[in-house]
């Protein structure tokens, strides 16, 4: 991941770097619930106040999400942060997400600290012992505050489920130990927003609901003003100042997305424009990681990205078939044959069809893979696909890697990043995707030129190298869209946004 830059106004004065006596401000915006759109709020603040020229940085104190990022420093933190830093015009370092959960099951997820993984948790055991992380995460907050001039915090969830209180280190939990005024969030396009909002302070306690300094209305559609009785009768019911109504930011589908969540919205926007788009159809797998790997080919108008859901075929008429990442391999394959999917995967490459596996979807292509000390569930192995000539075997060991290199056949440039555990090897690994600029070689082709697979994540955000891929599949295509440009875009259009939400000195104000 590589710091963009982004336009600041002409008139814009960045601050000196932190004095001895620097104060620097917080906030925290938490959510009434999952999906209230905490993440992009707080990516858009952190571009509208760096825009206006302060040192903005991200933090979130507990994680859970598949989809990740690899950091400056080595380490891993999840996806939204990467983004809200790029936000910032920051490089993402681990003291930005200190605790990341990644499921890999229905009771079990990975534990990251402090960017590297710690083993594997059920979800009882967790919440046993998540506040002795609260130092750590403390630790970290403090390291961050020393860099800027204002953190904004993200919480997870929603500070209304009870049941999880005890020993939080994600919402009030965190925000009472670091003394972090709060920004309570909810969002209407659920309906109840009303009952969400006010529900919340019924079950705070009384120095909790002294935290919050306002709340937000998110994602409205239609008549902003037809809302106002509603943000009033919350005003009278909670205390809490109504700070800002934000109607639906459509762009938000150009910015890369964080949770499984956001699948279900795909079919609104990532389809291509007209019947003669580009299709790509990508199994969905109950543990899939690292999606957001296909945003940029979404974000082309000439192709259809298409979500294949469990009990549904691959559709025969697809150009391109893209296994995505996976927290749990071995379980997703299984998963994946149990669908039929890899009889529709032979049919299509039977017929022409090109397919591409992207770590976890890489290692499902080739002959075998072994789990020989249960790194991801129980000890043992899996045949399969078979469709590259390779095996791999999962280790203990994470690689964790920020990479550049060029395609080998085409000599295009692409950047990426490699996070993933298992080492693959075979006689397809001497024909490689690409060639690394550190001498290695990544990724592997079969000989039929149909199949092909690497562990490197974020290949597709190269204009050149995506343009060129889907060149290859419909004669005569040039140009395309500028992904990265789009994403800055998209940031500076949520930034104003915002700033015609919301009166962000008013915001500012509230922190401390």
């Amino acid at each position: 991941m590589v710091a963009h830059k982004i336009r600041l106004p002409i008139n814009c004065v960045r601050p000196s770097m932190p004095t001895d006596d620097h104060t620097t401000r917080t906030l925290m915006v938490q959510g009434t619930g999952s999906d209230a759109g905490k993440s992009l709020l707080v990516a858009g603040l952190c571009r509208a106040f760096t825009k206006r020229g302060l040192r903005v940085r991200p933090f979130k104190p507990q994680n859970m999400s598949n989809n990740a990022a690899v950091t400056s420093d080595g380490g891993e933190i999840g996806r939204a942060q990467a983004l809200q830093a790029r936000a910032c015009g920051a490089v993402p370092h681990t003291d930005m997400n200190p605790v990341l959960l990644k499921p890999e099951g229905e009771t079990g997820a990975q534990l990251v600290v402090g960017g590297e993984m710690r083993g594997q948790v059920t979800a009882k055991d967790f919440r046993s012992f998540k506040e002795t992380l609260l130092p750590e995460v403390l630790e970290a907050f403090e390291r961050l505050k020393s860099t800027c001039d204002l953190v904004i915090v993200e919480g997870a969830g929603s500070p209304s489920e009870v049941n999880l209180r005890a020993g939080d280190i994600a919402n009030m939990g965190f925000a009472t130990a670091a003394n972090v005024p709060v920004i309570l969030a909810g969002d209407v396009e659920k309906g109840g927003v009303i009952a969400q909002v006010v529900g919340t302070h019924a079950v705070l306690m009384p120095s909790e609901r002294e935290l919050i300094k306002g709340f937000i209305v998110n994602k409205f559609r239609g008549d902003v003003s037809l809302f106002d009785p509603a943000v009033t009768d919350m005003e009278a019911r909670t205390g809490w100042v109504g700070l800002g109504v934000v109607p639906w930011f459509a762009d938000a589908s150009k910015l890369p997305k964080e949770d499984s969540a956001s699948l279900g919205r795909w079919a609104e926007t990532g389809r291509g424009d007209g019947s003669g788009a580009m299709r790509i159809a990508v199994p969905r797998f109950p543990r899939i990681a690292n999606f957001d790997d296909l945003d940029p080919l979404m974000s082309e108008d000439d192709v259809d990205v298409i979500v294949v859901e469990s009990g549904q075929a691959i559709p025969g008429d697809v150009d391109v078939i893209v296994l995505p990442g996976s927290k749990s391999v071995i379980s997703d394959l299984k998963h994946l044959k149990a669908e039929d999917w890899d009889v529709d995967i032979a049919a299509h490459i039977h017929r022409g069809g090109l397919v591409v596996g992207l770590c976890g979807g890489y290692q499902m292509l080739g002959q075998r893979i072994s789990d020989p000390d249960g790194v991801e569930g129980e000890a043992g192995e899996e045949l399969g696909l078979g469709f590259l000539d390779v095996e791999t075997v999962l280790t203990g060991d994470k690689t964790l890697e920020q990479v550049k290199g060029i395609e080998p056949a085409t000599g295009i440039k692409i950047v990426g990043y490699e996070m993933h555990i298992g080492l693959t090897e075979g006689p397809d690994r001497h024909t490689p995707w690409f060639h690394l600029n550190d001498g290695r070689e990544e990724g592997a082709i079969a000989k039929n030129t149909q199949v092909m697979g690497t562990y490197l994540h974020g290949v597709f955000s190269a204009d050149a190298f995506r343009h060129n891929f889907l060149s290859r599949l419909r004669e005569g295509r040039t140009g395309g869209v500028a992904y990265e440009q789009g994403v800055e875009d998209a940031l500076d259009g949520l930034a104003e946004h915002l700033e015609m939400c919301f009166d962000l000195d008013e915001i500012l104000a509230l922190s401390n």
